[in-house]
């Protein structure tokens, strides 16, 4: 009894630290970040060449 208690415990504690704030827009940021680096620098012909004028007018990305 005492060891399910005490799993319960930690069960309430992870989703608490998961849901927290801090945690989710961690885990927004993160994604937004890898969609944007995905969409930059991708090699993929289509998705290259529809990017590849942004590249060149955004000062901090480089495209060659």
């Amino acid at each position: 009894m005492r060891a399910s208690n005490t799993l319960a415990n930690i069960q309430k504690q992870a989703v608490h630290i998961t849901l927290s704030l801090p945690v989710q827009l961690t885990l927004y940021t993160s994604l937004c970040a890898l969609t944007l680096w995905t969409v930059y620098f991708s090699t993929y012909p289509a998705v290259h060449d529809s990017m590849h004028s942004l590249r060149h007018h955004t000062l901090t990305v480089s495209c060659h």
